[in-house]
């Protein structure tokens, strides 16, 4: 059985705002999304992003286990130029 609930709009700073009953059992925070469908508004939690786990603090401690290579961007055009400057004035000073 589908329940109907009442809520209000009110303005909050520049925005707009939907004061939901606590009946509903929504905890303060949580993340919502609003969908738009021929003129009617539908509501409902937003999927929880996957909780990523970070493997650094386990090197050593597993035999055999190794960080994989950060292949997960290129190197920036400018940091190359930067670093290859660094080591021309580097080699220019030993001389």
């Amino acid at each position: 059985m589908t329940k109907e609930y009442r809520a209000k709009v009110f303005k909050s700073g520049n925005s707009l705002a939907l004061r939901l009953p606590k009946a509903l059992g929504i905890e303060e925070g949580t993340e919502m999304v609003v969908r738009e469908e021929r003129g009617e508004f539908h509501f409902g939690p937003a999927d929880k992003s996957k909780a990523k786990i970070d493997v650094s603090g386990f090197w050593g401690k597993a035999p055999g286990l190794k960080l994989a290579p950060r292949e997960d961007f290129e190197e920036r055009p400018s940091t190359i130029a930067a670093r290859k400057a660094a080591e021309a004035a580097k080699a220019k000073k030993k001389e």
